[in-house]
Formats: structure tokens, C-alpha cells, sequence
């Protein structure tokens, strides 16, 4: 008779499980030197695993070796666990962690084996180990995935002897890949011997991913053998590098074109999706891209192949019903991926062409989520910047194309980076193993490789002075972060007012090096706008001569534009605010009307925009603190196509922390190139996440008008560490780890204000104000808020920019909750 479910909800606290626990405890941040990586990983996630407050349910009949529902009540995360054993590999979990960490093991496994070892008889069952009357073919997962065969006790001999033939029985009895496709005879005389063997899905799907690559190359490799064109493919010709890249993809099925800016990813991403369709029946392809693109996709797929593409636009009703209708190739943007998830789900895409795939690379956000949740055989990703700042952001965009090629998270760390003596992270080693790693499903090529159908490109900086009103603002934030770092120093921690003051501060010494008007929106003082009306003035000589001008703020432009109209020189601005709509008519008239001679872009022109027979001139007003950014800029305009020298102008204030970004700029392009581009294989920081920044920041920030120099590496450093550092550079705050001062610890529930809640909130909502437009026009800008005067009426008041639907939304459910509570009272 079956036994009844055992369903537990009231599991043993954290304190007393850990006084009965016999293995000291182990640091999340630092491995034990005596215990490997993979011991430490497995011990962290058994030791986490058993803490848990989870919720266990048996789905099976048996006790021990069953099948467990394992519920998280806090994150609702609900997971599948099977028990089969005690070692690495010999159990399952569907959570993603157990898929991808290569350890056989997870969290919830754990946490289900101390459970089941606690109850009566439990822990000699699995002494004893799993003896089913049926036999099994299942994925294992510690270490490299592999197809295995697991006996049952009713096994007839004849089977076995066939099993013993079929898998390798030295390797665990794995079967090899070479014989994948002689599993379903193994499987169709099981069913005639009478008995069972369970196959499970992740196995029958991953002998099906391996078969269905080898299939396609054969394929491809018989219809363009070497050397072939792409003849009647496509309604344009293609490059010959262009034609190698549409074959790789459609070979690899899932695969990644990290081609340099300029080279034509798009046509080779369309090229490749026609492949899929003419040879592998893909219908259905969806287009993912950011929202300034949409119509340029549109228009690149009517010219490439003649087919009708629909741009996913409007309202939800709206949106629900162009995914009924009839044209096969559709393109959305990243802001609605999440709202549309049900809607594409149900669509049921073959192909997935993720454009300027670089918004993925933080893996938490919620793009990068729902992006990772649609499913489709085959997938495209685009990027010039597979790699901006640090290894995790290359590991989320690998993860949507193939999740398992780079290993473990974990691994990846433990095998790339350089630590000191105490443990910090100081630098990356061995980056060019990365690119090998990458190599079955990456291609990247850089302009250097295809120079003969590319111009040259001459880069110059040009410091300028500053007036004495801008260096007056310049010392005046850099004294208020020389505070900051002075209390950093005493305490080895920033409070979220220090934080705030921090990137607002910073952000004001950048703004001050192009003018005064940046800051309090009414004087003018600054050389910069002046020394380009110069510039401009020599280079507009030559009649047919245009520029494309680049500015992190709208503001920067609004200087030029007086310069401009004063001139007589026509020009067009593009920034966020210009409705996606209205740009390709922007674009249209810079590229046609003669007498148009500047394009004013802020960085949401930086990507997809094809200026390069328009313009050969590029002239950067401010550095951005990313290399990736700057490419991205240059790249509008020296790419396929131009037939001119290109020239770019970088404009630097003197003597300011402009000077010090300039260093790290070329740090962070030297981590880039070792991994991609087969550069140096060892990066050196010198220094350490928080620490190391704020030093940094101490020399870049100092007010002496003396021209300052940061050491190379001194603002970031690997993994966590990076993140941290970066997050300060781009103008946001501290992550949350960072903000708890050591040894703080967190008020109880029952001893919490009831307030505080509302309270946080209302200071995340009135801090979110102070970035909400800046936001719009420059992601990486902190615009703070101003008071203002009436002219008319002389009254002060205080400006505050319009914040995001999601900050209004989530501060009224904070009211709502308290007032609720309230109520309950």
C-alpha cells in the first residue's frame, strides 16, 4: 500500500540545526587553502542548503528515494528534486543552478537529503543505496554533461550484456556521442524484453541537440562547400567574411556574431536566419532589439529578402493581436520582453536575433530574465561588445546562446583571476583560454582583419583650459569627495547620504568640464563649445564635409546649437526623448539635405545608427568612463561603407578628472582585448573593489589645477569587485552588500518601525527623481535635482524631473501596504 505524502512546513530553525552541525563553517568569499574549488562549492550549497526554511513535499510512494517538490516561500521558486543516491551526479534538480554549476548537486538537493536522512530509517537507506526494479537512462551533471545507464534489479541479463555493448562501463556507463543515434534500438528491444526503462527528458533533449549540430553542418558543408557564395540568398551580395560569419551561425544554431562595430552584423544575422529557413524549416523569427532600431530592422529585412516585417508596437491589446497576425518575422524591443513574455511564448518563435546583445550582460535585470525564458531551437546573438567591463556580463550573454559552454560561474572566477595574499582579487590570467572556450560558438573578426574594405581612422585629443568659474564648481565637489573618502578611510564604509553625495559629486566635476551652464542652466563658462565652433569653422571648408558630435547631456548640445544657429550651419539633435517614430527622419535628413552639417547625438544615437556615407568626422565633447561607449560612437561612422579617412576628435579639460579617466579607459580596453581579441592574457589591477576606487577617485578628484593620472586599473577589479567599482564610475550606488558597515546586522522584524518601510521607499523614490531624466538622455548620468527662480514672480522652487512609472508604482504600494497594516490595528 502506498505510503501517504510527506509534506513539511515546519522545518528546524538556523540556530539549532547549525549547533548540531559537526563541519565548521565556511566563508562564501574565501576558499579554505587546503579544499578545492569544486569541495568548497559542494560544501557551500550543502551548508546553505540545510539552513533553509524551504517546504518539502513527497511526490512519490517511497520515503527516501523519491520524487520532492522543494518550495521556496519566500521567492515562491517551486523545483522538482529526484534522490537517487548520496554522490555528485547521482540525483536531479530542475532549479538552473544544478543545471549549470557542474557539481551534481544544488541547494535544494541538499537540503531535501538532510531532510530525508532525518527521518527514521533514512540515513541507512541511503547507505544502502537505490536498487529500483527498473532501469534508467538519465543526464548526469557533475562535470561535463554525460548520457548514463543506471541498472535496475530486475535487469534481464540479455539486456544488460546489450546495455554493457551500447555504453562505456570504465566511464560510470556513459554512452559516447558516437553512439547516440543507436539509443532508440537499445530502448525499442528494452520494450520488448517487457522491461522498464524510465529515459528522461533532459537526456532525450540533449542526444537531440547533439545529433541535430551534427546534421546541420553535414548539411550546410554538402550545399556550400568551401569557398561558395551565398548566390540568390539574399537580395544584396555579401562580403565574403560576411558569408563565412551567416554559415557559422546557421551551423552553430545558437551562436554569437561579436564582430567589431561596422561590419554588418545585421545583414549576416539575416543571412543566416534565411539559411535556417531554407534548409531547416525556421518560419517564425523574432527580432529583440533596442527600441531606436525597430524600423532599421525593419527596413534591413524588406532590402535583404523582400519579406514583410512587423514592428511590435502600441498597447497591450494592440501588441497581443499583431502577434496573431500573419507576418512571420516580428520586432519588439527589451522594455517589453517581460510585459509580452505569454504573448511570444505562445507565438512560439523558431529563430532569435537579440541585437546589440550587451543589455543582457547584467543578468539580474529584467530584460536579461525574461529574454532567458523564451525558448526557440535556434538563436542569433549580436554585439561589438560581447565584453564592456568585467567576465560575469561576457557569462550572461554566453548563457542565452548556450549556458553550458563557459562551465560554472564559479569555476570560470576560481581559473581567471589573480589574487594577493589576502585573497583579493587583483587581476584576470589566462584570458585568451576564454576565446578558445568560446571559439565552436562565437565569431569575432575586427576591422584590422578586413582593412582593405575599411578606411583609415586618425584620433586626436585636445585638452582645453578651463575658465575660473569651472574650476571654482571642479574644486568645490572635489573637496566634498575628499570628505567622503576621508570618512571612508576611518570607518572602510560609504551610508547611502555619502553614496548619493559621492556619484552626485562626481558626476558635477564632469559636468563642469564642459561648461557652467550644465549645472545651474543659466551662465555660460567654458571653452569647449567655443574651441569646437573652431574646429567646426576649418573643417566645414570642404563643402561637402560633415560632423557627428557626441555628448553624454542634452545640455552640452543646447551650447552648441547657439554656436550652430549663429554660424548658419543647419543640424539635427537626437537623443532618448525623440519618440522612436521620429528618428529615421532625423537620420533621413543629416544623410540627404546638404545643407544639414552637424548630427548632435547624446549615447542613445551610440548604437545601430548608420552614418558612415554621411559623415567622416566624430568629435566627442566629454569621455565616457566605458571604452565600449567611445567604440560605440566612433562606430556610426567609421564602419562598412565609408570610403573617406576618418577622424575623431576627443575633447578633455585640462588639469580634471577627465585626464584620469583617460587611463582607465585604456585599462578596461586592454581586459576586453585579452579575452575577444587575442591580447594580453594577464590584466593587472593593482588594488582591490571599494578600496582601490576610492583611492582612485582621492588622486583624479584632487584640486590642485594640476593635471592628474589614474593608474591603470585603479578604479575597477575582478569579478564582484569590478561590479562594485563600476557601479560607482557609471553614477549609481553602492550594491547592497556594500551599503552594511562590518560586523552591522539587521534589526529584528518585531523590533522594526512600522514606518520604515514607507520611509525607505520615499527616499528611493525622491533619490530616483534626481536621475530620472538624466537617465533618459545618458543611462550613466546622475542629472540632481535644481532650484529655480521665477522671473516673474521672484519665488524659489524646487525642480524635480519626472521619475519612472515603475519608481511611482512601487512607492503607492508601499503606502498601500502601511495604510493597510495601519488599519489592522
Amino acid at each position: 500500500m502506498p505510503r501517504p505524502r510527506d509534506s513539511t512546513t515546519t522545518p528546524r530553525t538556523r540556530k539549532s540545526r547549525r549547533k548540531k552541525s559537526a563541519e565548521p563553517r565556511l566563508s562564501r568569499l574565501r576558499r579554505p587553502n587546503e579544499m578545492s574549488a569544486e569541495d568548497w562549492q559542494i560544501r557551500l550549497r550543502r551548508q546553505f542548503g540545510r539552513e533553509q526554511s524551504f517546504v518539502l513535499e513527497n511526490l512519490g510512494a517511497e520515503t527516501v528515494f523519491s520524487e520532492f517538490a522543494v518550495t521556496n516561500p519566500e521567492s515562491r521558486g517551486r523545483y522538482r528534486v529526484a534522490i537517487r543516491g548520496t554522490g555528485p551526479g547521482e540525483n536531479f534538480c530542475s532549479c538552473p543552478d544544478f543545471a549549470t554549476n557542474d557539481l551534481g548537486t544544488c541547494k535544494h538537493i541538499e537540503f531535501t537529503l538532510a531532510r530525508v536522512a532525518a527521518k527514521r530509517g533514512g540515513r541507512a537507506a541511503l547507505q544502502r543505496g537505490f536498487h529500483p526494479p527498473y532501469s534508467e537512462v538519465h543526464l548526469n551533471y557533475a562535470g561535463a554533461r554525460s548520457v548514463r545507464f543506471r541498472a535496475g534489479a530486475e535487469c534481464p541479463q540479455t539486456l544488460s550484456r546489450q546495455a554493457a555493448h551500447l555504453f562505456d562501463k570504465a566511464a560510470g556507463w556513459t554512452l559516447p556521442h558516437a553512439r547516440f543515434s543507436e539509443l532508440p534500438r537499445f530502448l525499442a528491444a528494452a520494450q520488448k524484453s517487457g522491461h522498464e526503462i524510465r529515459c528522461y527528458d533532459d537526456a532525450l533533449a540533449y542526444i537531440a541537440e547533439i545529433l541535430d549540430a551534427g546534421e546541420r553542418r553535414r548539411v550546410l558543408d554538402k550545399a556550400y562547400p568551401k569557398g561558395a557564395a551565398l548566390t540568390g540568398l539574399l537580395k544584396i551580395g555579401l562580403y565574403p567574411y560576411q558569408v563565412e560569419g551567416a554559415l557559422f551561425a546557421a551551423r552553430a544554431g545558437r551562436a554569437l556574431i561579436g564582430d567589431e562595430m561596422g561590419l554588418g552584423k545585421t545583414i549576416q544575422a539575416i543571412a543566416a536566419a534565411e539559411l535556417l529557413a531554407r534548409h531547416f524549416g525556421a518560419q517564425r523569427v523574432l527580432v529583440v532589439c533596442p527600441t531606436s532600431l525597430k524600423h532599421q530592422w525593419e527596413r534591413e529585412i524588406a532590402r535583404c529578402t523582400g519579406r514583410e516585417a512587423q514592428v511590435i508596437r502600441g498597447l497591450r491589446a494592440s501588441r497581443e493581436q499583431q502577434y496573431r497576425e500573419v507576418p512571420l518575422c516580428k520586432i519588439t524591443n527589451y522594455e517589453t520582453l517581460a510585459r509580452d513574455l505569454d504573448l511570444i511564448s505562445a507565438w512560439s518563435p523558431d529563430v532569435m536575433i537579440v541585437d546589440e546583445a550587451q543589455r543582457i550582460k547584467n543578468w539580474n535585470t529584467i530584460a536579461a530574465r525574461a529574454l532567458k525564458r523564451i525558448a526557440s531551437p535556434y538563436a542569433l546573438v549580436l554585439t561589438g561588445t560581447p565584453l564592456e567591463n568585467r567576465l560575469e556580463e561576457l557569462v550572461s550573454i554566453v548563457q542565452f546562446v548556450d549556458r553550458h559552454r563557459l562551465g560554472p560561474t564559479w569555476r570560470l572566477l576560481h581559473e581567471h583571476q589573480t589574487h594577493d595574499d589576502a585573497g583579493r582579487v587583483v587581476g584576470y590570467r589566462n584570458l585568451d583560454r576564454i576565446g578558445a572556450t568560446l571559439a565552436p560558438i562565437m565569431l569575432r573578426r575586427r576591422k584590422a582583419e578586413v582593412l582593405d574594405q575599411l578606411p583609415a581612422r586618425v584620433d586626436n585629443t585636445v585638452f582645453v583650459p578651463m575658465t575660473e568659474q569651472q574650476i571654482a564648481h571642479h574644486e568645490e565637489n572635489g573637496i566634498r569627495v575628499k570628505r567622503i573618502v576621508k570618512r571612508w578611510r576611518q570607518t572602510g564604509f560609504l551610508s547611502d547620504t555619502d553614496q548619493r553625495m559621492l556619484t552626485c559629486s562626481l558626476q558635477n566635476m564632469r559636468m563642469s568640464c564642459n561648461s557652467t551652464y550644465l549645472l545651474d542652466h543659466e551662465t555660460d563658462h567654458g571653452t569647449k563649445a567655443d574651441e569646437l565652433a573652431t574646429l567646426l569653422a576649418e573643417l566645414f571648408e570642404q563643402p561637402d564635409a560633415k560632423a557627428v558630435i557626441f555628448s553624454q547631456w542634452v545640455r552640452t548640445h543646447e551650447l552648441i546649437i547657439r554656436r550652430l544657429e549663429a554660424k548658419g550651419w543647419d543640424y539635427v539633435l537626437f537623443h532618448g526623448g525623440v519618440p522612436s517614430e521620429k528618428r529615421p527622419a532625423l537620420v533621413d535628413r543629416f544623410c540627404t539635405d546638404a545643407a544639414c552639417r552637424v548630427f548632435l547625438s547624446t549615447d542613445a544615437g551610440g548604437v545601430g545608427l548608420n552614418l558612415q556615407h554621411a559623415a567622416a568626422t566624430v568629435i566627442n565633447m566629454d569621455m565616457p568612463w566605458n571604452p565600449a561607449v567611445l567604440e560605440q560612437r566612433i562606430g556610426r561612422v567609421h564602419r562598412l561603407g565609408q570610403t573617406r579617412k576618418v577622424q575623431v576628435v576627443n575633447f578633455v579639460a585640462q588639469g580634471t578628472i577627465e585626464e584620469g579617466m583617460l587611463s582607465l579607459l585604456a585599462f578596461k580596453k586592454s581586459l576586453f582585448a585579452g579575452v575577444l581579441d587575442g591580447g594580453e592574457t594577464e590584466v593587472f589591477m593593482h588594488g582591490t573593489r571599494l578600496s582601490k576606487f576610492m583611492e582612485s577617485v582621492d588622486k583624479v578628484t584632487g584640486a590642485t589645477g594640476e593635471p592628474v593620472a589614474v593608474e591603470d586599473g585603479a578604479a575597477v577589479a575582478a569579478g564582484d569587485e569590478l561590479a562594485a567599482a563600476h557601479d560607482i564610475a557609471q553614477g549609481d550606488v553602492l550594491r547592497d552588500e556594500d551599503r552594511v558597515p562590518p560586523q552591522a546586522s539587521a534589526p529584528s522584524p518585531a523590533a522594526r518601525d512600522p514606518w520604515a518601510p514607507l520611509i525607505d521607499i520615499g527616499l528611493k523614490f525622491v533619490a530616483s527623481l534626481g536621475v530620472a531624466r538624466s537617465t533618459v538622455d545618458a543611462p550613466h548620468a546622475a542629472a540632481p535635482w535644481r532650484i529655480e527662480t521665477d522671473a516673474r514672480t521672484g519665488e524659489s522652487y524646487l525642480k524635480l524631473p519626472v521619475p519612472e512609472p515603475e519608481t511611482v508604482q512601487r512607492f503607492a504600494a508601499a503606502l498601500a501596504g502601511l495604510l493597510a497594516g495601519l488599519g489592522r490595528r
